[in-house]
């Protein structure tokens, strides 16, 4: 009984080991994607931001 309960805490702190692993691939993806697209991003969010203040002008 022993065994298995060490057994089947190996093998939870293992899968923890792996969500870390996958958080940090997607993140260097993310930042990644940022870096490529990192023009195209700020002129999206200045076009954004000024028809926003165009419109709360005219309200």
């Amino acid at each position: 009984m022993r065994e298995l309960r060490r057994l089947t805490r190996e093998f939870l702190q293992e899968e923890d080991a792996v969500g870390v692993v996958e958080i940090i691939l997607i993140l260097v993806v993310l930042i990644g994607l940022v870096m490529i697209f990192k023009d195209q991003l700020t002129s999206l969010v200045k076009n954004i931001l000024s028809k926003i203040t165009k419109q709360s002008n005219s309200i």
